[in-house]
């Protein structure tokens, strides 16, 4: 199994690699967003070298989500290799239910059309870094929490689906706890340790519809007494975030333009 998983993150690292966590829509790349694209991975990786960290909880802007109070869209898991900066991520593939883990650097991962041109960093504890390296560096280990099928709002509490901020967490805690070898075990560990997700209210009318539309969105893991009473819960970076600062596992939120 571990070669098998293996195999898959190297696949997931070439064949698709253009089109993953892209739009969809068909168009030459926009000079100036490339431009601020990698000026962005060069700031921010100053920053992660001036920080002398070894592996920190990486965030971008893709997205406007202000309307439901969040600053981030997207979480990835960044760590030093040597004089270079890589970033571990899940995509969802253009179009599809499904979605991969890759391994990136800096300026791929803010090649993304942003919404805002801005990373948002939490450096984790001493000593859940280097659990997480060892893993992060590891193509079977890494991917062993990873489930193909994806719904951007995914229950936080459920293995049907797994959105790319849940699988970041998920993974971070199966470093941390040797025990959590499966999802399931691995979000007993975060509820023991504390980690609230983020509750989004979402009426019928926006859920069908949102249902109808998007083939990468699912309602049908959550619980029927939340989901009727238009009550989604997801796990969100600025939840991550929140959490990793309240119960010591990382510092506070530092932001790069």
């Amino acid at each position: 199994m571990k070669a098998a998983l293996a195999i898959t993150l190297a696949l997931a690292l070439t064949a698709g690699a253009a089109q993953a966590g892209r739009s969809c829509e068909n168009k030459a790349p926009d000079a100036a967003n490339v431009q601020r694209a990698m000026t962005l991975a060069e700031h921010t990786a100053r920053a992660l070298d001036a920080s002398g960290a070894q592996v920190v909880v990486l965030a971008r802007a893709g997205q406007d989500l202000s309307k439901y109070g969040l600053g981030w869209s997207h979480l990835g898991l960044a760590y030093r290799d040597g004089a270079r900066w890589r970033v571990v991520h899940k995509l969802n593939q253009c179009g599809s239910a499904q979605a991969a883990v890759y391994r990136q650097g800096l300026g791929e991962f803010f090649l993304d059309d942003l919404h805002e041109y801005k990373a948002g960093v939490v450096v984790p504890a001493p000593a859940v870094q280097a659990k997480l390296l060892e893993a992060l560096r590891d193509n079977g280990r890494v991917t062993r929490l990873n489930t193909p099928a994806y719904s951007m709002v995914a229950y936080p509490w459920s293995q049907r689906y797994q959105q790319s901020n849940q699988w970041a967490l998920e993974t971070l805690a199966m470093t941390q706890d040797p025990a959590a070898t499966s999802r399931d075990r691995a979000q007993a560990w975060l509820k023991l340790q504390g980690y609230e997700p983020t509750t989004l209210h979402l009426n019928a009318f926006t859920r069908l519809g949102a249902r109808a539309t998007a083939v990468n969105v699912a309602f049908d893991d959550h619980p029927n007494e939340k989901r009727f009473t238009d009550r989604i819960e997801t796990v969100t970076v600025d939840s991550v975030f929140a959490w990793l600062n309240r119960s010591g596992l990382g510092g506070s939120v530092q932001v790069i333009r």
